[in-house]
């Protein structure tokens, strides 16, 4: 019989890994030493410490080697758990990191359950997640090359013609296409730029056609159709949504999940003062983002129509009703904040951090929908 449970922190990198054991009790942790980062040692290792007659808990920090040594641990029937970086509690005054250092302040605090974990999407998760960062990057290099464009253009005194009020349209395309410049090295600055932007705008295309077609293939292809429903949500919001959670069901409530967008204010309050200030932004950064995005379309007031019409039919009653509740309210919230002269970021973010507890609704709706039609097949 297993009596005794052996907390073991792990500081990974790339070529190696620290290894600290923090045994049951109040014992100090000891450091183990280091092994290389692959397979074969790893199983050596804890082939060894699973000799003697106890459990083995193991922890590691998420970070860029990603989840590999946390599937490899589970298929061998060991607990494992990958904990957040910025939640690690940390001593004021302490100025020395090594890996040594590092892997046994893990043990320690693994066993003392001071440490918080996170989520580990499936491998079919990970990879759609990918995906979908990989436009996310994809977006950031497009608007580095209008930039460049729109201001190689601005230097040279080359303006649109005023019937062209919005940039980036396909008429504006079709006149960046006929613009010219006498001299050969500018006209050569120019088609290059031009160029740039085309074929990164090609790529942004074949990564949506990719996204769609994996994201209606997946199992949360249900859910990722009921999001839709709300207004200012639209298939690429929702897989980002989708993908990054993974299930909404792991939050509780919807004050949870608006907690885990780091949306929420931060609050300091002692005796009978309370201060809150900036939002948190703890959690999930591409979240927050895609909420704030979508919460400037609140700004309109509340229509089912076009669009927004397309992607409700045949979605379910409860679902379409939470999607004009949150139309109705969310125009409200912004109207009146905006009345009162508050600073538009402070709207946005207020309105972002209720269009999450609707979104929670409607997931947690989908995924209860499906898991229910699941069983009865």
């Amino acid at each position: 019989m297993k009596d005794s449970t052996k907390y073991i922190g792990l500081d990974v990198s790339k070529d190696f890994i620290a290894v600290a054991i923090a045994d049951e009790g109040r014992n100090n942790p000891r450091y183990f030493g280091q092994i290389p980062n692959n397979e074969e040692s790893i199983r050596k290792l804890f082939k060894k410490l699973g000799e003697e007659e106890c459990w083995l808990n193991v922890c590691y920090e998420a970070g860029p080697t990603g989840y590999g040594l946390y599937r490899f641990l589970t298929a061998l029937g060991i607990e494992c758990c990958v904990v957040a970086p910025s939640l690690i509690p940390t001593r004021a005054g302490d100025r020395i990191k090594t890996d040594r250092r590092d892997a046994i302040r893990l043990a320690q605090l693994y066993r003392a359950g001071e440490l918080t974990p996170i989520y580990i999407p499936t491998e079919e998760d990970e990879a759609l997640r990918d995906l979908v960062r990989a436009r996310e990057v994809t977006k950031e290099d497009q608007l580095r090359a209008r930039h460049h464009l729109a201001k190689f253009l601005l230097r040279h005194e080359v303006k649109a013609p005023s019937h062209l009020k919005k940039k980036w349209t396909k008429i504006y395309h079709k006149w960046l296409n006929t613009v010219k410049f006498d001299n050969s090295a500018l006209e050569i600055v120019f088609q290059e730029y031009l160029h740039t932007l085309d074929e990164i705008e090609q790529h942004l295309e074949r990564l949506e056609r990719a996204i769609h077609t994996e994201a209606m293939r997946s199992e949360h292809a249900p859910v990722i159709e009921a999001l839709q429903t709300l207004r200012g949500v639209k298939e690429i919001t929702a897989v980002t949504l989708v993908v990054e959670v993974g299930t909404f069901k792991r939050f509780a409530s919807a004050r949870d999940f608006m907690g885990y967008t780091g949306l929420i204010p931060s609050e300091y309050s002692s005796g009978g003062s309370r201060y809150q200030g900036k939002i948190t932004k703890t959690g999930n950064s591409h979240v927050r983002r895609v909420l704030v995005e979508s919460a400037w379309s609140y700004r309109h007031k509340p229509n089912i129509s076009g669009d927004i019409k397309k992607r409700q039919q045949g979605q379910d009653a409860t679902v379409q009703r939470i999607a004009w509740k949150a139309q109705t309210r969310l125009h409200s919230k912004y109207a009146r904040m905006a009345a009162k002269g508050k600073p538009h970021g402070k709207v946005i973010a207020a309105v972002a951090r209720e269009l999450a507890g609707f979104i929670w609704a409607i997931a947690t709706s989908a995924e209860q929908r499906t898991s229910s039609s699941n069983k009865v097949a």
